[in-house]
């Protein structure tokens, strides 16, 4: 069945949107409640983490024990010319840088399993609960905007579970021990070469509080630029129709060097401070040297002693680096986190009840009892409106556009909840029951036919994906679709492209409306089935129209007012309410909104 539902509205486009996402820019540098909620996606691959925390303790052993093994083959076998116990330390390390490697790479490869597995993990939750969120969040959510939550934010919220995390303990620990083994070795060298580190810190304090908003600010322009693009994409016919590429191609620009500025702003920083911590390395390295090959020479110090502690300063900055570089993608994470989050905790406004029952076989009547809507905090669209269908007949809703029509249709898929009153069907409140045995009972063809990629034979039986080859054929004999779709290059094989564009608007109607008539629904719903399509077109949709509607409940929004004359019933609307219904004779005599609207259409077509 192809859907078409109205939406609540937008405002603002995508340069408010960026303004409000530069707004959200600030926040907490590290927040434990994200933190210990990502946490939970690890829980599942904890043997896996433990694992990799454990070779993480083999290459933090490997990496200090290292220089010691120089040290030693140093001072107590080169010094004394033991060739035995130098070709045995010498053995040691090169186990030691096996154990290094192997350890490095079983650590990667663990990481990279657990991550991959967490990604898809988060993403087809966040994919599900999409699904379960009402239309209303759909209808006021940029779609581009989505998409990027759902790939670049869970993408570097993966990287900081799974890779950020060990990292950070291992560098840590590698701190930790370099300093213990410094000033174990010698006192007064390792406090000379620590001098350094108060400029480590003053660098790491300006670096971290510019970083909090420059990172948060490049995961806020992604998601603007995604949804600049998805919404140019959406709208090419139109932006080509107007001729307004070029005012187009300026507000996607404006966009992307939204993007561009913050990625530079952040990475600027990035490209100050990893030199200033390369600058006080080598400052390191120059003071071990100074005062370490002066003590050497003085023989207060060994030589191994001197070539360790060049080692350590070497491996004592390059964790600083990585720590740093973790902080770059906490932060990101952060932002990501908590847009994520905010996604997840999105409640549905249409939801299940808690005691829900399924939907029994209906029967099709259809009763609103004094029925208001608003789509959230705007205007009302529907006033206390009284309307009811009886099983099997057909009732249509006119009216100028905005009178509330698709609004009731709404309703009773229950896509959205009324603001006060009821929706009946069967004298059954369809808030009591559960939506999808609502749904799988009720039919929509839509004025706008969508079709999903995959071939014709797929979008026929899109809610029946089981059902025989042989049903569907039968299907599109009676939605008046078989003739042509045999006409296509591989017949009912024939892959549709993106949007059925290599169909016409007729063609596509036609599978949707043989898509309704396989599902068989209960009720139906035609939401101005025919307005988009030609003529001759029409008089084929028509046909395939009258045949579905036949024994069934029907509520039909009609934009053509000469397809709905033999309606049971027809109801004509008006800023939200039934200002008048009856039949076609009985209305256009009584003159008022219906007779307006059909007499101004008989006047156009003459």
């Amino acid at each position: 069945m192809s859907i078409s539902i109205g939406s609540a509205g937008r405002s603002g486009g995508p340069r408010s949107l960026l303004r409000g996402l530069a707004k959200e820019a600030e926040g907490k540098a590290f927040d434990g409640q994200v933190v210990g909620r990502l946490l939970t996606y690890l829980r599942p691959h904890w043997t896996k983490m433990v694992a990799a925390f454990l070779l993480m303790l083999v290459v933090t052993g490997s990496t200090l024990g290292i220089p010691l093994l120089l040290k030693v083959a140093i001072d107590s076998y080169i010094a004394s010319q033991d060739l035995r116990g130098l070709s045995q330390i010498s053995v040691i390390m090169a186990v030691a840088f096996l154990t290094l490697f192997g350890a490095a790479s079983g650590q990667r490869y663990l990481l990279s399993w657990v991550g991959q597995r967490v990604l898809a993990t988060l993403r087809s939750q966040l994919m599900r609960h999409l699904q379960v969120l009402s239309l209303g969040y759909h209808s006021r959510h940029i779609v581009g905007v989505t998409i990027s939550r759902v790939i670049g934010d869970v993408a570097v919220i993966n990287e900081l579970l799974s890779q950020g995390l060990i990292t950070l303990v291992g560098d840590l620990l590698v701190l930790i021990g370099i300093i213990t083994v410094m000033l174990v070795l010698s006192p007064s060298l390792a406090l000379l070469t620590f001098s350094t580190i108060p400029l480590m810190l003053v660098a790491t304090y300006f670096f971290s509080r510019r970083a909090k908003v420059a990172f948060r600010q490049t995961r806020q322009s992604v998601a603007g630029i995604v949804g600049t693009l998805a919404e140019h994409l959406a709208g090419m016919r139109v932006i080509q129709a107007f001729a307004q590429e070029e005012a187009m191609r300026e507000r996607f620009d404006d966009a992307n060097q939204e993007n561009r500025n913050a990625y530079v702003a952040a990475m600027s920083l990035s490209f100050v401070f990893l030199p200033t911590v390369e600058f006080l390395a080598v400052l390191a390295t120059a003071i071990v040297l100074w005062f370490g090959g002066r003590a050497v020479a003085q023989g207060a110090l060994e030589i191994g002693v001197l070539v360790a502690f060049l080692a350590y300063v070497t491996r004592f900055f390059q964790p600083i680096q990585e720590l740093s570089q973790l902080y770059t993608t906490m932060q990101s994470a952060m932002a990501g986190g908590e847009r994520v989050l905010e996604l997840l905790d999105a409640r549905p406004e249409v939801a299940d009840p808690p005691d829900g029952k399924e939907m029994p076989t209906i029967e099709g009547r259809i009763e609103l009892r004094g029925v208001h809507f608003s789509y959230g905090s705007d205007d009302p669209v529907l006033h206390d409106v009284d309307l009811v269908i009886e099983a099997g007949q057909t009732v249509a809703l006119v009216g100028p556009t905005g009178a509330g029509k698709s609004t009731i249709a709404n309703l009773v898929a229950r896509f959205y909840d009324v603001s006060s009153g009821e929706v009946l069907i069967d004298g059954i409140d369809v808030r009591t029951v559960m939506q999808q045995s609502l749904r799988r009972q009720t039919g929509i063809v839509s004025q706008e036919p969508f079709l999903f990629a995959g071939t014709v034979l797929d979008n026929i039986r899109f809610g029946l994906p089981d059902i025989e080859a042989t049903s569907v054929e039968e299907a599109a004999r009676q939605a008046n679709a078989h003739e042509f779709i045999l006409e296509l290059p591989n017949g009912y094989e024939t892959e549709i492209l993106e949007g059925g564009a290599n169909l016409s608007m007729g063609q596509r109607q036609l599978i949707c409306i043989a898509r309704a008539v396989l599902a068989d629904p209960k009720i139906l719903i035609l939401d101005e089935a025919t307005s988009s399509v030609d003529t001759a077109t029409e008089a084929l949709i028509q046909e395939a129209l009258d045949r579905l509607l036949s024994n069934r409940t029907a509520i039909v929004i009609a934009h053509r007012l000469s397809t709905i004359r033999k309606a049971d019933l027809i109801c004509a609307m008006q800023e939200g309410r039934i200002v008048s219904r009856g039949v076609h004779d009985e209305l256009l005599e009584e003159g008022g909104v219906y007779a307006t609207l059909y007499k101004r259409q008989f006047v156009e077509q003459q």
